[in-house]
Parts: C-alpha cells; sequence; structure tokens
C-alpha cells in the first residue's frame, strides 16, 4: 500500500486578534494626548499619513505545506505474517522559521513455532527534528507571535532596503525600547533531534488446550538533543536591550523505559457457561539521564557552537538523572452466561516507587456486569426493537502521576548558618520527607445501556458515572514552628459525575448510503474536602483561578467589572478605589463596605467564570453513492467561559501597545462615554489592566466544523491495482463562535506551557489554529 498527502496551512483572519492599524493607532494616540492636555507630538500630528500601517502580527505568519508519504509491504505465508511501513511526514509551521520532519520505520513480525508455540516482535525506529521558537505565551514570558502583535503599526519590521532593523521604537515617545520580534522569529534557533527505538517481542505457549502462558518485552529507547540559540540581534521581551548578549542552551537526554508482562489465561466453555480466567504480574522500570549547560557573549553570532563561547553560566549548567519503577500483580475473572449473562472481577496490586516506605503499594479491585435483555425469553418478538443491554460497573484505580521522589527531605549544600557574629556554609534541609506519600485513588461506578432499533438501524447509547478522586497528591501547608511551609502530601477528595449520550443511526442503504454518529455529554465536578483546615486553593500569578469546597474546581476569581464612572454624579454616588476618577473602571461592591479593594481576606472579588463547559457534543455524517464518498465531522462545546488574559495587553489603554480596534469605543468624556467597556486613556489604566476582572471573561462556546474529506474510488483493475482511491479534505472548516479571542479551544499558560488542572480556560495567545487544505493520493498493490 502506498499512502501519501499533500496540504497548505493558512491562518484564517477570523482566527487573528483585530488589532489597530496604522491610522487608527496614531489616532488613538492623538486623542489620548489631547484628553490629557498636552501637546500632541509630531509623529500623531497627522494619523491618516500612515495608511494601514504595518501588520507585525500577519508578518508573523506564512502559508506553510503539510505532507506525508507511506509505504506498506506485507507478507503472510503459512507460519510467518510480516509487515514492513516506511514513512516520512514533513509540516512547516505556521510561523516563520518553524518546522517538524519525521523519518519512521515499523517492522512486525509474527511466526508460528509450532502448534503450541508462538512469537513475535516489533520494532519501530524514528528520527524527527523539530525548530519552533517560542510563540505563544504573554509578553514577559517571550511569547513572540503575542509581542508582535503589540508593536506599534506604525513602525516597520523592515527596512526600504529588505534588511530587518534590530529595533521598533521612536526614542523620546515610546515608553521603552522593542524588539523586533519578526527578526528573533527567524534567528532564533530553538531545535529538538528526536531518535527513539519502540520495541517489542513477546512469545506465547500453549501447554495445553484452553491454557495459554504469554510473556511480553516492551522497550522504548530515546535519545534528545535539545539546542536554543539566540544571538545578540534577537530579542523575546518588551524593555530589552538590542543587540544585547547572545546566548545558547545545550541539553541532552537519553532514557530507557522498559516493561515486562506476564501472564497465564485459561478459558473453559460447560455447556451454557463460559468462563476466562487471567493472572499475572507487570514489572516496569524507567531512567533518564540529562545534561544542559548555558553559554553566554560569542565572538560571531553565526558560529553558535558552545566551545565558541566566552562565557558559561553555571547557575544553568546542571546534570539530573530520574528514576521510577511500578511493580503490579493483576487478575481477572470473566463469565458468561448464555451470552446474555456477562460478570467480570478484576484486581490489580501495584507498587510504586514514587511513594513513601509506608505506603507504596496500593490494591484496586472491580467488578462489571452485563445483561443482554433482548435475549430473553421473556421479550415480545419487536421488529422495531432489536437489542437491549443493560450494563454496570464499579472499581477503583490508581494515581502515580507526580515527580520523582517528592517523598524524600531535600538538602541545600550552599546553605548558610550564623554562629555567634560569623556566617558559616554548610548544608540544610529545605524541605520535608513524607514517608507516608501513597497513591491517589478513584473510585467509580458506571451504569450504561445500550438500546438497537429496527435491526440496529438505529443504536442508542446512555451512560451515567459518578467518580471520588481521594488523597489528592498535592502540597500541604505544615505548621510553621516544623520550619518549613510545605511538603507533599495526600490531601481531599474531588467529585465528578455526569450523562453521557451517544446515538448512530443508518438513514439510508440503498445506492446512495449514510450515516451518522452523534455524541453529547454533561460533565460536572465538585470540591468535596480539601487539606486539614483549608477551604481555598489559589493558583496562577496575577490572573488566576480559585478552587474552593463546594465549587468546581478552578474557577475565575476576580472583580466584577460594571463598565466605567460616567460623570461625577455617577462617581459620587459609587463605591470606589483611592485613585478612581470620572471616566475610570467601576467595579461592584461585593462585600458592602463602600469601597473597592483588590486583594486581602475582605476584598471584593468573587467568582466570575467557570471554564467548564455545561456540555460537549460531536457529529459526524457519512455518505457515498457508488465510488464516491463524503464525511464531514462537528464538534462543539456550549456554556464555557474563557478568561481572555492576552487582553491584558491587547486593550491596555495607556498606549504603550497597540490595540484591539474596539478600543475606539472607549470612555473619552461624560459627552462621549464610549460602550462602557473600556475606561479613559489617562487615568488608572493599570486597575482594568492588571486586576482579573469580569471584563476579561468571553463565552467559550462553540461549534467547529472539524474536516470535510470528499473521495473518489477510481476503478483499480484497469491498471492491474487492488484499490486506487483519491480525495481531498479541508481541516479546521469553520468554527461558529462569540468568543472574541483567536481559539476557544485554549491550552496555554502565562509561560507558554500546558495548564495545570487549576489553570484551564485561560487563554494567553494561544498557537494559531491553522485552516489546512489536502490532497491525498491512496493505492494499494
Amino acid at each position: 500500500d502506498i499512502n501519501s498527502y499533500y496540504g497548505i496551512q493558512r491562518v484564517p483572519k477570523k482566527g487573528r486578534p483585530d488589532m489597530m492599524n496604522g491610522t487608527e493607532f496614531a489616532q488613538f494616540k492623538k486623542e489620548s494626548y489631547e484628553d490629557r492636555g498636552v501637546p500632541v507630538p509630531e509623529a500623531f500630528q497627522n494619523p491618516s499619513q500612515y495608511g494601514e500601517g504595518h501588520d507585525w502580527y500577519g508578518a508573523m505568519l506564512r502559508d506553510a505545506p503539510i505532507q506525508n508519504y507511506s509505504v506498506t509491504l506485507s507478507s503472510n505465508k503459512e507460519r510467518v505474517r510480516t509487515t514492513a511501513v516506511l514513512g516520512y511526514f514533513n509540516q512547516d509551521g505556521v510561523l516563520h522559521n518553524s518546522n517538524y520532519a519525521r523519518y519512521s520505520l515499523r517492522l512486525n513480525s509474527e511466526y508460528k513455532v509450532s502448534e503450541k508455540v508462538t512469537a513475535g516482535f516489533n520494532v519501530a525506529p524514528a528520527y524527527g527534528v523539530n525548530n519552533t521558537p517560542s510563540s505563544d505565551g504573554a509578553f514577559w514570558g517571550g511569547g513572540l507571535l503575542y509581542n508582535a502583535a503589540l508593536v506599534w503599526p506604525i513602525l516597520p519590521y523592515k527596512n526600504p532596503d529588505g534588511s530587518l532593523p534590530l529595533n521598533a521604537y521612536i526614542p523620546g515617545i515610546s515608553t521603552f525600547p522593542t524588539s523586533n520580534f519578526y527578526r528573533a522569529l527567524n534567528e532564533i534557533k530553538n531545535e529538538t533531534n528526536t531518535t527513539r527505538l519502540l520495541s517489542n517481542a513477546f512469545v506465547q505457549v500453549e501447554p495445553v488446550k484452553n491454557l495459554a502462558l504469554k510473556s511480553t518485552i516492551n522497550v522504548d529507547i530515546g535519545y534528545e538533543d535539545f539546542m536554543n540559540f539566540k544571538p545578540s540581534t534577537a530579542g523575546i521581551n518588551y524593555n530589552s536591550t538590542v543587540p544585547g548578549i547572545a546566548t545558547s542552551l545545550r541539553k541532552n537526554n537519553k532514557y530507557v523505559s522498559w516493561l515486562n508482562e506476564n501472564t497465564v489465561t485459561y478459558n473453559k466453555t460447560y455447556g451454557d457457561h463460559s468462563f476466562e480466567i487471567l493472572a499475572g504480574f507487570t514489572a516496569q522500570k524507567f531512567r533518564s539521564d540529562a545534561q544542559q549547560i548555558t553559554v553566554t557573549t560569542f565572538p560571531d553570532d553565526k558560529i553558535d557552537a558552545i566551545q565558541s563561547a566566552i562565557n558559561i553560566d553555571r547557575r544553568k549548567t546542571s546534570t539530573d538523572i530520574q528514576e521510577w519503577s511500578l511493580l503490579s500483580y493483576l487478575a481477572r475473572l470473566n463469565y458468561n452466561y448464555k451470552g446474555k449473562y456477562l460478570l467480570a472481577l478484576a484486581v490489580r496490586r501495584d507498587g510504586s516507587s514514587r511513594f513513601g516506605e509506608n505506603n507504596r503499594w496500593g490494591n484496586f479491585p472491580s467488578v462489571s456486569a452485563g445483561w443482554i435483555i433482548s435475549e430473553e425469553d421473556f421479550m415480545p418478538d419487536l421488529s422495531s426493537v432489536s437489542f437491549i443491554k443493560f450494563r454496570g460497573s464499579y472499581g477503583t484505580i490508581g494515581n502515580n502521576n507526580i515527580g520523582n521522589y517528592t517523598q524524600y527531605a531535600t538538602v541545600n549544600p550552599t546553605t548558610n548558618a550564623v554562629f555567634g557574629s560569623t556566617i558559616r556554609s554548610g548544608a540544610g534541609v529545605t524541605s520535608m520527607s513524607n514517608p507516608n506519600l501513597g497513591w491517589e485513588t478513584t473510585k467509580q461506578l458506571d451504569i450504561g445501556l445500550d438500546v438497537g432499533l429496527i435491526q440496529d438501524r438505529i443504536s442508542i447509547g446512555y451512560d451515567y458515572y459518578v467518580k471520588y478522586t481521594g488523597n489528592l497528591l498535592y502540597d500541604v501547608n505544615v505548621p510553621q514552628e516544623s520550619g518549613f511551609t510545605k511538603f507533599y502530601g495526600n490531601i481531599g477528595e474531588l467529585k465528578f459525575w455526569g450523562h453521557e449520550f451517544t446515538l448512530s443511526s443508518k438513514n439510508l442503504t440503498g445506492h446512495l448510503k449514510w450515516s451518522t454518529d452523534a455524541n453529547i455529554s454533561f460533565n460536572r465536578n465538585k470540591v468535596v474536602e480539601l487539606s486539614e483546615g483549608v477551604n481555598r486553593l489559589y493558583a496562577g500569578s496575577g490572573f488566576g483561578t480559585i478552587t474552593m469546597v463546594g465549587h468546581p474546581v478552578g474557577q475565575f476569581w476576580g472583580l466584577i467589572h460594571e463598565g466605567n464612572y460616567k460623570d461625577e454624579a455617577d462617581f459620587r454616588d459609587s463605591p470606589k478605589t483611592v485613585i478612581s476618577e470620572v471616566g475610570t473602571a467601576k467595579f461592584r461592591d461585593v462585600n458592602g463596605d463602600k469601597k473597592i479593594t483588590f486583594g486581602g481576606d475582605n476584598d471584593d472579588r468573587t467568582i466570575i467564570g467557570n471554564p467548564f463547559p455545561k456540555f460537549i457534543y460531536g457529529i459526524t455524517n457519512t455518505l457515498s453513492y457508488k465510488s464516491f464518498d463524503l464525511s464531514v465531522v462537528g464538534a462543539g462545546s456550549y456554556g464555557a467561559d474563557i478568561l481572555v488574559t492576552s487582553e491584558s495587553g491587547t486593550t491596555n489603554l495607556d498606549g504603550v501597545f497597540n490595540v484591539l480596534k474596539e478600543v475606539k469605543n472607549r470612555w473619552r468624556s461624560p459627552e462621549n462615554p464610549g460602550d462602557g467597556k473600556y475606561g479613559k486613556s489617562t487615568a488608572a489604566t493599570w486597575m482594568e489592566r492588571d486586576w482579573e476582572n469580569s471584563r476579561f471573561i468571553s463565552n467559550g462556546s462553540y461549534f467547529t466544523i472539524k474536516n470535510v474529506s470528499l473521495g473518489y474510488n477510481l476503478p483499480a483493475k484497469i491498471w492491474g491495482l487492488r484499490n486506487l482511491r483519491v480525495y481531498g479534505s479541508i481541516q479546521q472548516v469553520y468554527s461558529f463562535t462569540n468568543y472574541r479571542g483567536s481559539n476557544p479551544e485554549v491550552g496555554s499558560t502565562g509561560l507558554g506551557g500546558t495548564p495545570t488542572a487549576l489553570t484551564l480556560g485561560m487563554d494567553w495567545s494561544t498557537y494559531p489554529v491553522p485552516r489546512t487544505y489536502t490532497l491525498g493520493l491512496n493505492i494499494g498493490l
């Protein structure tokens, strides 16, 4: 088989922030000076001279190709079955200077050694190269794309001769120096080379009928070589001087992970009774060895080898070893009576090296049962109802997904102490050990019903679940008398519950075939308990969330924005801060003390949003007619709030950055109060910029047509082929949403990393989601 496709990725206009152009921004600056009653600098006296200006955000983007090719060779002989797959994938990012390429091979083989012995192996080497400069995250996190959106559009990112200036600011007028982020994007190297080998081998012996002994070994070996090189001419933050000091970080990491599984399976049927019994044990171990070195000051930016650097930054030079292991014993019993009564009993006993010596082992039993009611004799022979199954399960699972060595005390070898009047250096314990650190456990109950109608042309599924996750792995507060503030422990309990529905239908079954698959889920969660004496947890810096007993996890926590103080009467009669003025942001007095306060134990912050949707849903329609086939896939979410934290920059009213077009409707005077969303640009702008408030909350509901694919099966036999298919597809076709950011499916933190469970739904300018147009070809020889 030969499979291939080629496509083009493009960021749609709807996925880009609607920033002011050159004329609009110059007018904004001119009005700001006029509103303050100070002379307007010459640069802003004639805004129309700038026209559209310079689209910094758009300059960072490009149309990017994506391509994939794979060749599959198969051999199926009497005792040997072998498959080999050779693959190549290459994707340019929609940001300049970003690319990912992967070369892969997979070889599967299975041998029938004898009538009682079967053996096989699987090897899958791969090599990948990924270059992705920092693109998302807040301006203080080095997010180049977001930074570019904030640059004044009256400033060029290219000189008339095509060269790239180092900086983009007007001396004496700009608040601080601004680097040329377009230049930085194209000059910074942020490359990871990955070599990986996944392998698997097994042997299965059936010494007697119905008895099978199987042993499997899985090995994952990898090596990663990472290099970040930032030349002296590349600045990534605002208020950074360029040229600066060239820096380079080199890091390599090699790891080995193996998993050995050994099972014994026995199955037997006695009349209407069928049994399958499985028992076994597994052992798993992981080790990684990493080293990194950071060097600075290169004689020539064109030579990025670390040995050519002048200085070593020893604070950022280190070695690291990580190890963990897991040992498990397991057993399972499956029982089937007459094909209509189903029962499964299972138990696991897991021991993890990540826990304290008193609590390393956990027992996790489960039971499930099913009843196929439609097979019962008492069920009437209904043509409309072809299948009914009731099922349920209850079980416990464990989680050891924490870092390594958290159960141990840590020692700082450079701790100073005072003896008399002399400071002595030495070693000191910096965190407590916890020999009782143990498994986080989840107990879950599931109840479900499956129904087939009209000879299974319509299938309906329903599931209800409720689960309690306890002994959460988290930082625990400890008394100050201990000399410490926190240590890693097991705390609290969370409750999750919900309803899930699925529907599959064969709408048309003639020459024109049409089938539909749809699903919808209603999921909820609540904090039942936190650690002793604690009823709330805060997460995030500046903009963040609160987790409180009795409420969902990670709620947005801030002031309620109520517009602006429209005039003197409104200002006089309303609660305010000590720096509030007519025209500045107005917030709700939640605690009723006749003043507005942010922070402290008795402030006016409250829950202002919930990142969890009321429901999520999806639908897929598949049609075929003769040699044509068409599929349309959609998915959506309803009711989630998103904290658009990126607007702390893109709606910053003090004129330091470029801003969204809608800021034109800000408050300017009692006679020109704007739309009430943005205050005046002359005073106290930092309040509505830096204080988390409901103005940053946006409706995160959406429905996205994820994929539309149209294919045609050509008459392959004419060319002596098994099959020949061509197709075209579009991914991320369109999103129906009122979300005012670029992507309602947010997933980044202020530093561009992956959010934690407590910081979901915060949009710090995520990587733009492109629309991808693809043409593909499948050939079967």
